[in-house]
């Protein structure tokens, strides 16, 4: 939160606004972003596809007309494409070229091809704004700042944390804030 802040604060100043076009000059920003959608999609299973042909997949024969299921979660954590894919490190996106369309198949939150999320454009932009203005305008506190955040989820249609975070916002303090 604190590399988030200081770099929104040095690009969009103590008590300018945050703007879309401030949103390119805020690598740190997307790759929280990218982070939190590798751990956490938005929908883990993404829309089920049918086999066209009969094919072979990492020695799996597969049936023209199978129906498969993509785990968008599952890949997102794979220790084969991710070093410590269980830790939050936003630094893993930093000065990489990895986005949201799909053409590396490691990271997949919008899904990929002719089936990827039709909101993809519209969530990029939104996502990255409210964020950007709620962490700019608003100091964040945990309900409970002496325990451990429980990051289990609930599965479903859509991800959800299992025990629900509970984030007080408070007006910003400008005089605590560090460039």
């Amino acid at each position: 939160m604190r590399k988030v802040k200081e770099e929104i604060n040095r690009v969009v100043g103590l008590y300018g606004k945050v703007e879309e076009k401030n949103m390119d000059k805020l690598p740190y920003l997307q790759a929280v972003v990218k982070e939190n959608l590798r751990l956490h999609p938005v929908v883990p299973l993404l829309l089920p596809r049918n086999a066209m042909h009969d094919s072979s997949y990492m020695g799996h024969q597969i049936p023209k007309n199978t129906q498969v299921l993509v785990n968008a979660w599952v890949i997102g954590r794979d220790p084969e494409s991710w070093d410590d894919p269980l830790s939050f490190k936003p630094e893993r996106f930093l000065g990489k070229n990895i986005d949201y369309k799909g053409q590396r198949f490691e990271f997949i939150p919008f899904g990929s091809g002719r089936r990827m999320c039709v909101g993809f454009a519209l969530a990029q932009r939104v996502v990255h704004l409210a964020l950007a203005s709620l962490i700019h305008s608003f100091d964040w506190e945990v309900s409970s700042p002496t325990t451990e955040i429980d990051m289990t989820e609930r599965a479903g249609m859509g991800l959800r944390k299992l025990v629900p975070l509970k984030a007080i916002p408070t007006k910003r303090n400008s005089i605590q804030v560090t460039i």
